[in-house]
């Protein structure tokens, strides 16, 4: 049984190492936007509402 899996290992040696490059490269990139992603976080736009404006009739939107 191990030497099945020998054998196997090493006819499909340069498959087996580039599989696991390309699942190496897919985390680190993840992880990367991943973390660029948290660094820019921003606080969500804010709609507030002045029921009393002097400017024009209806309600004055602030968008902050």
């Amino acid at each position: 049984m191990l030497s099945r899996l020998l054998q196997f290992v090493k006819e499909h040696q340069a498959d087996i190492i580039l599989l696991i490059g390309v699942i190496l490269i897919s985390l680190l990139s993840f992880a990367a936007g991943y973390i660029a992603a948290r660094q820019q976080e921003k606080e969500p736009i804010k709609f507030e509402t002045y029921e009393n404006s002097h400017y024009w009739s209806g309600n004055k939107w602030i968008i902050s």
